[in-house]
């Protein structure tokens, strides 16, 4: 029996229509930085739980590029993304170790992926962190919402320090989409700023659904950013709409916006991450910095 998760999972057609879009802005490519590679067995739990429409989901969620891992590692490079993170993240201890050991090795067979790596509140994760540094990661995942901790935990005191020193970025989706947890929400990383002022974050999601707050600390914070996953999509403005009055705002803050998309774990097609960009109508140059330019300069990739 054909196992259809060894089928491509996009068309030449989509191929051309998502090349199209960046080759008539005139970039080399995309660079996405939210994008979910894992363990194999990790991922089958992540798309039965999708499947399943979840608590934390709330709502039927098809998986759009459900397929084996090079298969979707073709996806990408055929759609011209330069550069792809591998986000993983643990929900229990004495997981999130493993994992970056899963990580050093799929980044060093594809040397497109920029080398991510994670961490949990448990005793020895400073140390799994700096020996993670010292392999050369280029990101890190932080996911309070599945992982159901604290960024204030006392056991991430020296994670925090260590990604400061460092200067990692830290991809983190504490916002309270689509579901709170018991420690999302804005108020959690304002106190974190407050002790750590330059550490290097990435907001997952725009902050969905805190928007405005999360603005505020990107606005605040020289080293906070912000990342599009799944943000503006006609998916995403049916729950929780991206307030329109920001948009001043957000043109202003473009330097600090960064293209994800959540692939594969997405309910509609790569185009449509894409077209939600441009239909908001901020420039070109701001699409370009987002699609492409602010990445390239924060994570030093360069067109092959």
């Amino acid at each position: 029996m054909c196992d259809d998760r060894d089928i491509a999972p996009f068309s030449p057609a989509e191929v051309d229509a998502v090349r199209d879009m960046w080759q008539r802005l005139g970039l080399p490519g995309i660079i996405d930085v939210h994008t979910h590679f894992m363990p194999g067995r990790v991922m089958d739990k992540v798309w039965a739980y999708f499947d399943s429409a979840g608590p934390m989901l709330g709502r039927d969620w098809p998986i759009t590029y459900r397929a084996n891992e090079e298969a979707r590692v073709d996806a990408l490079r055929s759609f011209g993304v330069l550069a792809y993170s591998s986000m993983i993240y643990p929900h229990k201890p004495a997981m999130a170790q493993w994992l970056n050991s899963w990580a050093v090795e799929f980044a060093a067979t594809h040397p497109d992926c920029l080398h991510t790596s994670t961490f949990y509140p448990e005793p020895g994760a400073g140390a799994y962190v700096s020996a993670a540094v010292d392999a050369g990661t280029r990101v890190f995942k932080s996911h309070i919402q599945v992982g159901d901790y604290s960024p204030l935990d006392p056991m991430l005191d020296d994670v925090w320090g260590l990604v400061d020193d460092a200067q990692i970025p830290v991809v983190i989706h504490c916002g309270s989409g689509p579901a709170p947890g018991r420690h999302t929400g804005p108020e959690p990383i304002r106190t974190l700023l407050s002790r750590f002022p330059t550490l290097p974050l990435i907001v997952a999601h725009m902050g969905t659904p805190e928007y405005v707050q999360f603005l505020d600390l990107a606005e605040q914070y020289e080293n906070v950013r912000l990342d599009t996953t799944m943000s503006f999509t006609d998916f995403s403005e049916e729950g929780a709409p991206y307030p329109r009055t920001l948009m001043p705002r957000l043109t202003a803050l473009g330097h600090k916006i960064l293209f994800g998309s959540d692939f594969p774990n997405i309910p509609y097609g790569y185009r449509h991450a894409l077209d939600a960009i441009v239909r908001l109508d901020l420039g070109d140059d701001w699409v370009r910095g987002v699609l492409h330019d602010n990445a390239a300069r924060l994570f030093d990739v360069r067109p092959v």
